[in-house]
């Protein structure tokens, strides 16, 4: 790209035509911060597609259904996506930190997550019934695990090669045009165009893969200063001793908490589902439809939400999870008795859970010191990693009492969050 170009887009994706004065980082990184902007803004764009492409919560699950898999394999499929990319972070952080570059931490995690979902590709092409099943949720393990190393360190370098007031733009920008391939992926499945059997999705997973070894390649081109390793040393009492971070502050304590309770608009999707028969057994044109609606929610809102929260993510995490509440509440009373409501709902909870996904990414890295990021993002991921386990149990509810007190316990969650972050600071000023 050249670098003329280059400094046009970046000017025109951040409204930044008065000089570019950086208040956060130094002036070697300020020089360098279109580039690194557009690099990372392309990395995730091709990642979030592949996101979408091999989503753990509607791809994986069809694709397993298909093939029989057993359901205690299919159930683990999300658990596992999500709590094992949180889970190690706080094993990992110090060894991150002790990395004078740590875009190259992303980079071989990119390589993993690409790798090990290629491998999935050729799994469901040669295996069935159980060893499909188990190999698939194996694989997430282990591409999980990667995404772990990928987003702690994605965070730091962030804070090191873009300033404050850029940072939501730039998940904001790779957001919506991750969307916009992942509606037209959507658009596909619902009206046939792409075929809708095994082999199709499984090309898709080939895609997905290919993205991430591409999002690799883009991020190893960016220009990091290095940063300070000190307390790179790992070990039980180095991960015991990071905990006591949430004596000392406050502000991170609520912070996590917030976002514990927003967990809600990462879980209840499935839930809105099975309100209309639609779980991982539906038929795929009824997967394109919900993926479609993914797709939608995030071109229309991804943007938006990055600039909002460049201006205040506290104000993004109250907005969010008072629309989620909606979202979840509308489900709950109408959704059984209304079940075409549920894709407009479904719609809306995903706005509000790349609202709650934007805002809290771009509020802790800019509450963060540029020397503790790593560790206040290792230790906030963990915490919702071990919240996200225990999430497990909504599952037990809905069998015992049904979907829409699920729905109405995450409501209260979220109001309940809209409530705490009132008392977050305004980081952004």
């Amino acid at each position: 790209m050249p670098r003329d170009f280059g400094e046009s887009l970046y000017d025109v994706l951040t409204g930044d035509d008065e000089g570019r004065a950086c208040r956060d980082i130094p002036d070697s990184a300020c020089r360098e911060q279109p580039r690194n902007f557009l690099l990372q803004a392309l990395s995730l764009a091709a990642t979030k597609t592949g996101d979408g492409l091999a989503d753990a919560k509607l791809v994986l699950p069809w694709l397993l259904t298909a093939l029989g898999a057993p359901a205690s394999a299919i159930g683990l499929l999300v658990p596992v996506r999500e709590a094992l990319a949180l889970l190690p972070q706080l094993l990992i952080s110090a060894q991150i930190r002790g990395l004078p570059l740590r875009k190259w931490a992303w980079v071989a995690g990119s390589i993993v997550q690409g790798l090990a979902v290629l491998a999935m590709t050729l799994a469901v092409l040669t295996q069935e019934g159980a060893a499909a099943g188990w190999t698939v949720v194996a694989l997430l393990a282990v591409f999980a695990t990667a995404r772990s190393v990928a987003s702690i360190s994605h965070k730091d370098v962030l804070g090191k090669t873009v300033d404050k007031q850029r940072r939501g733009t730039v998940t904001g920008v790779a957001g919506t045009v991750s969307a916009g391939l992942v509606l037209a992926f959507g658009v596909a499945l619902a009206t046939g165009f792409v075929p809708l059997t095994v082999t199709s999705l499984a090309l898709a997973l080939m895609v997905a893969g290919a993205l991430w070894l591409l999002a690799a390649l883009l991020f190893a081109g960016l220009v990091e200063e290095p940063g300070a390793t000190e307390g790179g040393a790992n070990g039980i009492r180095d991960v015991l001793g990071q905990f006591r971070l949430l004596a000392d502050d406050a502000q991170l304590r609520r912070f996590i908490a917030v976002r514990g309770l927003l967990i809600g608009t990462a879980l209840a999707p499935p839930y809105l589902l099975a309100l209309t028969g639609a779980d991982g057994g539906a038929e795929l044109g009824e997967l394109g439809l919900f993926v479609i609606a993914a797709g939608i929610a995030t071109l229309t809102s991804a943007y938006v939400w990055g600039r909002f929260a460049d201006r205040s993510s506290r104000q993004v995490l109250i907005t969010a999870a008072l629309l989620g509440a909606v979202a979840t509440a509308a489900a709950a009373t109408l959704g059984p008795t209304a079940p075409l409501v549920l894709p407009l709902l479904l719609f809306v909870l995903l706005v509000a859970h790349q609202g709650v996904r934007l805002g809290r990414t771009t509020h802790l890295v800019d509450m963060a010191g540029k020397d503790d990021r790593a560790a206040y993002t290792a230790l906030a991921n963990t915490t919702i990693g071990l919240l996200l386990l225990l999430g497990g149990a909504f599952g037990l509810m809905a069998d015992a009492q049904g979907v829409p007190p699920v729905l109405a316990t995450f409501t209260v969650m979220a109001l309940a969050a809209a409530w705490l972050a009132r008392g977050l600071a305004e980081v952004q000023t």
